[in-house]
């Protein structure tokens, strides 16, 4: 196939065989190479297709723009503790003054005082609300959370995630997200 389109043009959205996305954010999108090998697997099913095309000197096929997976992937029950998941959580901002510059992990009891990092113990905080803590305790210093650190859902970082939409949404997508349409750039 001789096809001069940038490998980022015409992503797929993927949706679980329910219909709903593998993850919102962030989003579930395949490059369109990845998204027609899988439909020449037979590993997925075309919803819905951009008004383009790609051909071959014995193939054409238009792009598709959602597919949903043949197979239903369980979601897990229990996200990862990840620096990303912890951001996500905290919705990307210091949970001591809300600034979403220059984000951190920090321990809400430090590990030189025997804190964990774990769910229970970590947020996010900017560095110079991190330095100004330092390894003390919150009621040492004066720095109360606005949120106390828990351990999320798959189903918080999912509605966390809705938050902050990504910059491209295809108004083929929009059906299966739960954005509004005017937040579409």
């Amino acid at each position: 196939m001789t096809i001069h389109v940038s490998p980022d043009a015409h992503p797929t959205l993927v949706l679980n065989a329910d219909y709903r996305p593998l993850s919102y954010y962030p989003l579930s999108l395949w490059s369109w190479q990845d998204a027609i090998k899988a439909v020449f697997m037979d590993r997925v099913n075309i919803v819905s297709e951009y008004d383009f095309t790609v051909r071959s000197p014995s193939f054409e096929m238009r792009l598709p723009s959602v597919v949903s997976l043949k197979t239903y992937i369980r979601p897990a029950r229990n996200p990862a503790f990840t620096r990303f998941n912890v951001f996500l959580r905290d919705r990307f901002e210091c949970q001591y003054c809300g600034t979403s510059d220059d984000l951190t992990f920090d321990h809400l009891l430090p590990r030189s005082k025997g804190g964990q990092t774990e769910w229970e113990n970590v947020l996010a905080a900017c560095s110079p609300c991190n330095l100004r803590k330092g390894s003390k305790r919150c009621d040492e210093v004066g720095m109360f959370p606005r949120q106390h650190p828990y351990r999320p859902t798959v189903q918080d970082l999912h509605n966390n995630g809705r938050l902050f939409p990504p910059n491209y949404l295809h108004d083929s997508w929009m059906d299966f997200l739960y954005w509004d349409a005017e937040l579409e750039p």
